[in-house]
């Protein structure tokens, strides 16, 4: 198990190099994280939704993603609140302070995935959420070493030294850690370190003699980060110089499945804005995008109050172009009611009018893997649905795709317009350069799928050269 001294130090992707590089032993692994707190989630092949960190460490194995791969899933919707899903399905939405007695009843279900994912591998190499230093947290943990705990595995510390102060990271940590939660541990390793190896020797062995954990290696700084999905939304950097095609992204408060953006973050040509709270729409973008949201109504009044409304009219004044996904594609119809109070309060909000639709939220979440052709360019594509709410109006009568022989999302009557519910839609190379090309810029200058593939490998190859990975192998234990 990969736990982190602080939250941020890199266990997803440590995790994501680690898989590939045994799975490039020859061993079956799998990844496992018992408790994931993110809205940006991925659809397995067995019909639920999954932390995308999981969906991604999976790819790293060489397999599907499945819902045992995180049985725990938390969706944020407010401050203080968020959506629970178990084993892919969502069973209730609760309050922050409600959690902690919610918590020791998932324990069963958490272990039940870990055996079952655990009986097809050799190797499961399990991410912890967090810190076990937040021993505040510990009754009824089911992240860090209350798991660690109930299913007996072994734990490597990682620590972040770009943040500074690691060695407090560390040893803090085994100051805090309860005996039998410290004795799980089998050593630590420290991530993310720039410069010269050689100054951290005296640290690095501070540590080992601090802590009495055997260190498993020294990380330096992996530059082909940037080619991998983002974990998080404002890990999303703008990408591109001056010139080319100019897409610019709303980044909502409650901004969801964001990996829809890496394909054109990478993409040659094209120089890619995350608009900020506080900061304008571009003047010079060719599209703007609507991303996905996991709280629809109260990211539009986000939207208005950053007067991003108003931008979006002058955008559109300009001739520009507007693309809404999901949550996105439901603010440009022009109402979205939610009787049930699904997202919140229950009530009426007009929408931006952009879209002749209107969306109901219904409790019934769409799930599920989609082909569809895109009905402008013929492309073929594939992605996802993860959603509630039902979108119907005049503009459907122009769709956006067909998936299945069905039209799938909604376009204006002057083509500016478009909204669709699919996300990873641009995962789809053919359809990507066929939409690039549509707005002015080049498309087809990459194979999105091999770029992650080949950034894995490196990832593997730098882990390979700086990790003892046949040590960490021996800390291995047999399931329980």
């Amino acid at each position: 198990m990969i736990q982190g001294a602080g939250s941020n130090v890199g266990k997803s992707l440590m995790v994501a190099g680690l898989a590939r590089a045994y799975t490039r032993r020859g061993l079956r692994v799998r990844p496992f994280k018992p408790q994931n707190m993110s809205n940006n989630a991925a659809v397995t092949v067995d019909g639920g939704e999954i932390g995308r960190a999981q969906a991604l460490q999976a790819l790293a194995c060489g397999v599907d993603p499945v819902v045992d791969m995180n049985p725990v899933l938390l969706k944020p919707e407010t401050e203080t609140g968020a959506q629970v899903i178990v084993q892919g399905r969502r069973v209730t939405t609760v309050a922050a302070r409600d959690y902690a007695a919610l918590k020791p009843s998932l324990m069963a279900p958490v272990l039940e995935s870990f055996r079952r994912l655990g009986a097809e591998a050799d190797l499961v190499l399990v991410e912890g959420a967090g810190s076990p230093a937040e021993v505040n947290l510990r009754a009824g943990d089911i992240a860090n070493m209350g798991f660690a705990r109930a299913a007996g595995v072994p734990v490597l510390l990682v620590g972040d030294i770009d943040r500074g102060g690691v060695i407090a990271q560390i040893v803090g940590t085994h100051a805090v850690l309860e005996p039998g939660d410290a004795a799980l541990i089998g050593g630590f390793a420290i991530n993310k370190f720039r410069g010269d190896p050689a100054l951290f020797e005296e640290g690095y062995r501070l540590i080992e003699e601090k802590s009495g954990w055997r260190g498993f290696g020294l990380v330096p700084w992996f530059d082909g980060a940037h080619r991998l999905p983002a974990e998080d939304a404002l890990d999303i950097a703008a990408s591109g110089g001056a010139g080319g095609l100019h897409i610019a992204c709303l980044t909502f408060s409650r901004i969801a499945n964001f990996d829809d953006l890496d394909p054109l973050r990478l993409e040659p040509g094209v120089r890619l804005t995350m608009v900020r709270a506080g900061a304008a729409v571009p003047g010079d973008a060719d599209l703007v995008i609507l991303p996905g949201t996991k709280s629809t109504r109260g990211d539009l009044a986000f939207l208005r109050a950053q007067g991003w409304d108003i931008d979006i009219a002058a955008h559109l004044r300009r001739g520009g172009r507007v693309l809404g996904l999901c949550g996105g594609y439901q603010m440009l119809g022009r109402r979205i009611v939610d009787r049930d109070g699904l997202e919140g309060p229950p009530g009426v909000t007009e929408g931006l009018g952009l879209l002749d639709l209107e969306t109901e939220m219904v409790p019934e979440k769409r799930l599920g893997r989609i082909t569809a052709r895109h009905v402008a360019s013929g492309a073929p594509m594939a992605g996802y649905e993860i959603h509630i709410g039902h979108s119907d109006g005049p503009d459907r009568a122009r769709p956006f795709a067909e998936a299945g022989g069905a039209p799938e999302g909604a376009v204006s009557a002057d083509g500016r317009v478009m909204g669709t519910y699919l996300h990873g839609l641009f995962s789809s190379d053919a359809f990507r350069a066929a939409f690039l090309r549509d707005l002015g810029g080049e498309g087809g200058g990459l194979s999105y799928g091999a770029a992650v593939g080949q950034a894995l490998d490196a990832l593997a190859d730098h882990l390979e050269g700086c990790m003892d990975l046949d040590g960490l192998a021996e800390l291995a234990r047999p399931l329980v």
